[in-house]
């Protein structure tokens, strides 16, 4: 277990400061969302963006694509260390609101299909220009029934700058 730890550590301070940063922020919106799930969808609804709305699939600079990525990575670090449950819908609403602190435009998506026993199951992906932010592994399984476009102003880089 004490080696498990360490390994850990070392792994965090193995990312850049950016990154590692930015995994503590992914942390805290992994939370806001957890509570936002647990709110009756129709209030939570507004905030996620313009209903059936899907954001244009051009339009990302160099700085935005590299700040997609870091999203992206910190999203999937964080989720795997929070005490609560952080799923696909969990997941791509903390990564639409980093995306939005940073005035970079999203789409969510929320899809359902069968499993092989016939219950319905629900996934739900992030998309930011043509880049699957979250939920990419598994969103080609499922049939869109809705999507939630989060429009941000094109101003500056993309990019929030941590200081050293």
């Amino acid at each position: 277990m004490f080696r498990k730890m360490v390994r850990k550590i070392k792994a965090y301070f193995s990312l850049t400061r950016t990154l590692r940063l930015m995994l503590w922020e992914a942390f805290f919106y992994l939370g806001l969302a957890r509570i936002l799930k647990a709110m009756p969808f129709a209030k939570i609804a507004p905030g996620l963006g313009i209903p059936m709305h899907e954001t244009p699939m051009t339009g990302l600079n160099r700085s935005q694509i590299v700040t997609l990525r870091n999203v992206s990575k910190a999203i999937m670090l964080a989720s795997k260390i929070t005490p609560w449950q952080s799923r696909c819908l969990v997941m791509a609403i903390a990564a639409m609101k980093m995306l939005e602190r940073r005035n970079i435009s999203s789409t969510l998506y929320m899809g359902t299909a069968r499993n092989k026993e016939g219950q319905m199951m629900a996934h739900a992906w992030l998309r930011s220009g043509k880049l699957i932010v979250t939920g990419a592994d598994t969103m080609d399984q499922y049939t869109v029934v809705g999507v939630f476009g989060k429009q941000c102003s094109e101003k500056g880089s993309g990019e929030i700058v941590y200081e050293s």
